[in-house]
């Protein structure tokens, strides 16, 4: 058992994501830190890859500067190591299945587990293959952490019948869409998973303000705010971290007015 839960204990979660080695892992570490100590509950660490198909090309771009800068996943696993010295909240990785198979599924696990890591999102393995990665995460005590896009209810229950950690929420968020379709969308998504889990839910929207992370607070139990650090980044470089805990404690201010959590499984709103 991961220490994931710990970030849900005290009302809505606020997951932050950042790219390691973007632009290089002392920025990287010195964001990390800003984050959790302005509140964020759980950091997702993006190990870099070269065809980061399931991201936006904000993070796209973020995962090719990172590449420019010669890290290695050895490095990163120092870099964790490093963080565990002060930073106690979860920490999960999320990358490419490729990352997983050329370092050695078992030898990557091991190490995530050695210095620290949580958890693993892989957002390229598919429901029906996931056993590959799942069943020797449990063994090294991560949590493999799935992601449901909008889908049939069918699968929105298989996936979340077999959740561990928390279930990331891919809700669509398009400039022209209505912000009642997206709300709409979301509330759907998390019945789905209400009536098959207790594992909390977290919307992975690409929202920029508090009040939108509010909003979908209201409804999971938890948010993800992952491009919005990433300009940060490349806007600032290495004096991003100042501006990345501003903008965190904003969004954990925003979360807590949100309201309280739903009580899983009643289907009440």
């Amino acid at each position: 058992m991961s220490n994931i839960k710990t970030a849900f204990d005290h009302g809505k979660a606020l997951i932050a994501f950042l790219t390691c080695g973007d632009p290089d892992l002392e920025t990287t570490a010195a964001a990390v830190r800003a984050a959790a100590a302005n509140g964020a509950n759980l950091i997702e660490l993006g190990i870099p890859f070269s065809d980061p198909t399931a991201e936006g090309p904000v993070i796209q771009e973020a995962n090719l500067r990172a590449l420019k800068g010669g890290f290695t996943t050895d490095k990163i696993f120092h870099l964790v190591e490093e963080l565990r010295k002060d930073v106690t909240i979860p920490l999960v990785f999320m990358t490419y299945a490729n990352v997983v198979f050329s370092y050695g599924i078992d030898r990557f696990l091991e190490r995530a587990a050695q210095v620290g890591v949580d958890g693993l999102i892989l957002p390229d393995v598919p429901y029906e293959e996931k056993e590959e990665f799942a069943a020797p995460c449990r063994t090294h005590g991560l949590d493999f952490i799935s992601l449901i896009a909008p889908t049939s209810q069918q699968r929105t229950a298989a996936i979340a019948r077999e959740a561990e950690g928390f279930l990331c929420l891919a809700a669509q968020m398009d400039a022209a869409q209505p912000q009642a379709d997206l709300i709409s969308g979301l509330r759907a998504m998390v019945q789905g998973v209400r009536e098959n889990t207790q594992v909390p839910c977290v919307a992975d929207c690409e929202f920029t303000t508090p009040e939108q992370a509010g909003q979908m607070a209201g409804i999971a139990d938890g948010v993800t705010v992952g491009s919005a650090l990433v300009k940060l980044l490349e806007q600032y470089g290495a004096q991003a971290p100042e501006h990345i805990g501003a903008y965190v404690k904003s969004m954990k201010e925003a979360l807590s007015g949100s309201g309280s959590s739903v009580a899983l499984g009643n289907g009440e709103w």
